[in-house]
Parts: C-alpha cells; structure tokens; sequence
C-alpha cells in the first residue's frame, strides 16, 4: 500500500488594519442606532441595528480567524484553530434569530398601538449609518477577493446599506405624512429580510462542524472523477469535509491492479481533488491482490 498527503499553501495576503478600522466604525454606529431607537422610539432603528450588528459579527468573525488562523497547530490541535470561526458564527446566528422575532414581536404590538416618532432624528441617525456603510464596503472591496471571511464581511455590509436605505425612506414618509405604522412595518420586513440569511449561516455552521460535505462539491462526480483515474479500479471510504468555510478536505482509498498501478497516481488524484476545490487531501493507494488476499485470511 502506498499512501499520499498534499494541501496547498493559503498565500492570501488579508487587510487585519481595515478590517480592524471596518469593525470600529461599524460598532461605533450600532451602538448609535440602538440608543437612537431607544431614545427616538424608532423600532426601524433598533431593526437595522440588528441588521448592523451581523456587519459587526461578520468583522469580528473575519478578524479572530486571521488572529487564530496564524497560530500553529499543536498535539492538541492538529488541524490548528481555524475553526473557531464556525463556532462564532453559529453563535452569532443564534444570538440573531432570537434578536430577529423580538423585533418581530415588538412590531406586531406596535402595529396594534402606535407610538409617536422622532422622524428627523431618526434620519440624521440612518444616513449616518449609511455613511459606515459606504465607508466600510470601500475597506473592505479589495481584500473581498482574495479572502472568503474578507468577502462574508463585505456582503454583509453591503446588504445592510439596502436597511439604512429603507429607515431612511421610512423617517421621510413618517416626517411629511405621521404616519407612524411606518416604522414597525419596516421593522418586519428588515427582521423577515434577515432570517433567511440568519437560517443559511446557522445552517452552513452546522454542516461544517457535523463534518458534512462542503457546499458546492458533488461527491457522486468527485468519487467518478477518481474512479476514471488510469489504473483505478474502485474507490472506497471517500470523506470530504471543510476545516472552515473555504477550506475543504478530503481522504480516499484508492484500489489498484499492482501490474496497472500508475506511479503518479497520487499527484493525479490530488489534481482531481484540486479541480474540485479540495486543499488538504490524504491518499491512501491499496494493492487489490493484497487486499483480496487479507480479505481472504479474515474470512478463514
């Protein structure tokens, strides 16, 4: 038997300073937005304040990982800490559906019994979020493409400039008309927008920690791809997984005739496993008479 082991190096170079300028202004306004739905009586506030604070956990989520992702792996820890992250994440999420039917509760009660709003206020305190936004989503553009966590974050970010731009649109209409249901309307569609994409970030963490297979890999064509290697005869006990989000891992057992066996079988399937966005690949090579033969033997 014969067995292989490759992975590729991660050389993506990751912007920590605007991550880390991102993170202190994107907190700095959720912190405004949730004293300003407080103070001002805008449920709409506090609902993309909710919306924000994704941003915010995005940002912390992409920082810790580079931070963690740097530290070597030990005897306790030898895939090192990198999944922290998924750990964070699934948090996160669960901190926001809980945040997310609150608001949906408080909304419903509000739609029921008005409340008066401070609309001009409350604008001031949207566009400043906006602001952050568009400030943030600069930051963060370049390293989207060269970092997964990078790029989490800045589509969080940009998705959350589409609810500063409805509190603003609400804080006008409520200003010129007081029409005051405005705002727990919009509350429910910001905290309706968000459980979606709570649910599929809660969703993704789990799989990733239950070791499931990585989204976007098809393992019927991954196992067919390696089955069609010259001198493959069958391919068993194939396992995928993601060490953390992007970063996928794979062990395969592959059977070989001795006299057909391919001397770079091994470079040819972490090729194969490559193609498939597959990094970090154990290759375990099996001489089927060998293995028939110890079958043999167990079975005597």
């Amino acid at each position: 038997m014969a067995q292989g082991h490759g992975h590729t190096q991660d050389n993506r170079t990751l912007p920590e300073g605007r991550l880390r300028l991102a993170l202190v202004l994107t907190g700095i306004y959720l912190l405004a937005e949730v004293v300003g739905g407080l103070v001002f009586g805008s449920l709409a506030l506090l609902s993309d304040a909710t919306h924000m604070f994704t941003d915010f956990a995005a940002l912390v989520i992409a920082l810790a990982a580079i931070r963690l992702g740097k530290r070597p792996a030990d005897p306790r820890r030898t895939f090192g800490y990198k999944r922290f992250e998924i750990l964070a994440a699934a948090l996160n999420a669960s901190v926001l559906f809980l945040v997310a039917f609150y608001i949906l509760f408080e909304a419903y009660q509000r739609l029921r019994e008005p409340v008066e709003i401070q609309s001009l206020p409350m604008l001031l305190v949207a566009l400043g979020g906006l602001a952050v936004n568009l400030i943030a989503a600069r930051l963060l553009a370049a390293g989207s493409a060269e970092s997964l966590n990078v790029k989490g974050a800045y589509l969080e970010v940009l998705s959350d400039l589409l609810g500063s731009l409805a509190v603003i649109a609400g804080a006008i209409v409520i200003y010129f008309t007081g029409w005051n249901w405005v705002d727990p309307l919009l509350a429910t569609l910001i905290s309706l927008w968000i459980l979606p994409r709570t649910w599929h970030l809660l969703s993704a963490s789990v799989n990733i920690l239950l070791e499931g297979v990585p989204g976007g890999i098809d393992l019927r064509q991954l196992q067919a791809d390696l089955a069609a290697l010259p001198g493959v005869q069958e391919v068993h006990d194939l396992h995928v997984w993601a060490l953390t989000q992007g970063q996928n891992a794979m062990s395969v057992h592959l059977v070989t005739q001795p006299e057909t066996a391919d001397p770079g079988l091994v470079q040819k399937a972490q090729e194969v496993a490559g193609s498939h966005g597959i990094e970090h690949t154990t290759i375990q090579i099996e001489d089927r008479t060998v293995a028939e033969n110890e079958s043999g033997a167990h079975r005597l």
